[in-house]
């Protein structure tokens, strides 16, 4: 990293000050989790009280959800990779703005590039959006593969509501259930072979 305000070692953001009101309100840099040639790469939008508090990404309620759909399709959250669009709490939980995506924008396209993921799966709107440039439907979008660059690099995104939305309404459990379950398919059995084969 150029940025004398900030450091990188791996995939570990070690010092930044890009974003003046995250950093009063962190009480840690929140780095990502899990292999780092993890088959499948989750992203949400940022750490929340417990994820500052834990130092690890999705922990609490949403993490409970998102451990036991890995679970039911047959995956362990050792096994892959969780981090955020921002790395950094912001206050009073509220999104990530603008500005502050763009200015963590690098780690995550370094971690992206260095994981070199087989899938990455945006939980939520604001992860979905931010990597895929667009608006996005989320709801109607869940369980969508799209194919879009990423760093420069063809990246294949698989859309997912936030497992928190599965607490608030019901309804979007099996959706839920079902991304995960598809996500599944993009990481590789004890033969190092693709479950899917070539996309």
């Amino acid at each position: 990293m150029s940025d004398p305000e900030s450091e990188m070692a791996g995939l570990d953001v070690l010092t930044c000050e890009r974003c003046p009101e995250l950093c009063e309100s962190r009480s840690r840099i929140v780095n990502g989790v899990g292999p780092a040639d993890a088959d499948l790469l989750f992203v949400g939008e940022a750490p929340g009280k417990h994820e500052d508090d834990g130092g690890e990404p999705f922990v609490g309620r949403s993490g409970d959800v998102l451990d036991e759909a890995l679970l039911e399709a047959g995956l362990d959250r050792a096994d892959v990779r969780i981090t955020n669009c921002v790395r950094c709490r912001p206050p009073d939980n509220r999104d990530p703005r603008s500005g502050e995506l763009d200015n963590c924008r690098e780690y995550l396209e370094t971690e992206i590039d260095r994981v070199d993921p087989e899938a990455i799966i945006t939980l939520g709107k604001v992860p979905s959006e931010h990597l895929l440039g667009r608006d996005v439907a989320v709801t109607s979008e869940a369980g969508d593969v799209v194919d879009c660059g990423i760093a420069g690099e063809p990246r294949r995104v698989l859309v997912s509501v936030h497992p928190a939305a599965t607490l608030y309404d019901r309804s979007q459990a099996d959706t839920f259930e079902q991304t995960i379950r598809r996500a599944a398919d993009f990481s590789d059995d004890e033969s190092g072979q693709s479950r899917i084969g070539d996309f």
